[in-house]
């Protein structure tokens, strides 16, 4: 995977399209710092996958061993996750993506408490353009949670890594549509490559394979907008769980109340890992903020197939997932069009 450098300051156009690229997460040209602190924070808050956070330095020589440790360790973390919440299996996945919202919310403001944040936070949400983009957000993260969760529960995770492993890719498609930067033929077609892996598998189950490319576009956009939004990664976590609060609060009082929730009406040890997922959602955010602002880029690019790869691996070999000659014809298509990416991007250098 390539290095990422920087050179003067090129222009605000310049600075745009360094934008689009660093978003795809490969070594292309970063013409000034202040791009690599805005664009490469957001997309790890969406927990399961992560990204570089804000305040990586693009600057930096060579990589600090406690860096490599702590983003290392969050994107493991995000890779075996899956076991935590297959403890959960009695528990339909929409009352744990509730309950992991609404805990996550509570442990973040306190976390917030303690940082003296919050007016820091009132002031975000006193500004209705950041408060408008983090409510979409918020709702794209939950999806983004739910539709993982429900694979965890149904046994799709094969589908779920290629999902992750696609965002990239996505990434890509992104900057060419939004901020119309120029797709060279390399990863025009590494783009095609993508496609053609989504067709095969459609081929394959006879219909439409919605897990993957889901998971991909809710995560893909969501860190377009929480770019746009440029709001560091934690007090945007905070905000975006704390604006679906009062929703998840009505949701587990009726459902308790109805008898029908799972929360104070099983056992205490669902309760308990009920409680702990949101904790469960922001510590490791807090390990990859630490790592990111003591490595390179570049170390980070290299770092963020970890989590997918550990899924893949996990959903294969520990959860007995079936993983047939047409996946791999599959992730063969998206991993030769990741290598072609970052082929590019080192003969860029």
């Amino acid at each position: 995977m390539p290095l990422l450098f920087t050179s003067p300051n090129a222009g605000r156009s310049a600075s745009i399209r360094a934008q689009a690229r660093l978003r795809a997460g490969w070594g292309v040209p970063v013409r000034d710092d202040s791009t690599v602190t805005e664009l490469r924070a957001e997309l790890a808050a969406a927990g399961e996958t992560g990204a570089p956070l804000e305040g990586a330095d693009a600057s930096l020589q060579k990589d600090d061993l406690a860096g490599v440790v702590y983003a290392a360790l969050a994107y493991i973390f995000w890779g075996i996750v899956p076991i935590y919440w297959r403890w959960l299996a009695d528990v339909p996945p929409f009352q744990i993506t509730v309950h992991r919202v609404l805990w996550c919310a509570i442990f973040v403001a306190v976390v917030s408490f303690a940082r003296g944040r919050i007016p820091h936070l009132f002031a975000l949400l006193r500004n209705p353009r950041i408060l408008a983009t983090l409510t979409l957000t918020s709702v794209l993260i939950s999806v983004n949670w739910l539709i993982y969760i429900y694979c965890v529960a149904s046994g799709q995770l094969v589908e779920a890594s290629l999902g992750y492993y696609i965002v990239p890719l996505l990434s890509i498609a992104l900057g060419v549509a939004f901020y119309g930067e120029h797709l060279s033929r390399l990863r025009l077609v590494a783009v095609v490559m993508a496609g053609a892996a989504v067709i095969l598998k459609t081929l394959d189950v006879g219909h439409i394979p919605w897990i993957a490319p889901a998971l991909a576009l809710s995560f893909g956009f969501y860190g377009y907008f929480r770019k746009r939004a440029n709001v560091d990664a934690m007090d945007g976590l905070t905000i975006e769980t704390l604006i679906l609060f009062p929703i998840t609060v009505a949701l587990v009082l009726f459902w308790t109340f109805s008898g029908t929730g799972a929360f104070h009406g099983t056992t205490l040890t669902t309760d308990a890992l009920l409680i702990f997922g949101g904790p469960l959602t922001a510590v490791p955010l807090a390990m990859f903020a630490s790592g990111a602002r003591r490595i390179r880029l570049s170390t980070l690019g290299f770092l963020q197939y970890l989590a997918p790869s550990i899924t893949l691996t996990l959903a294969i070999f520990g959860f007995g997932e079936r993983f047939t000659r047409l996946d791999a014809v599959t992730f063969g298509c998206v991993w030769v069009a990741l290598m072609m990416v970052a082929l590019e991007g080192r003969l860029r250098r």
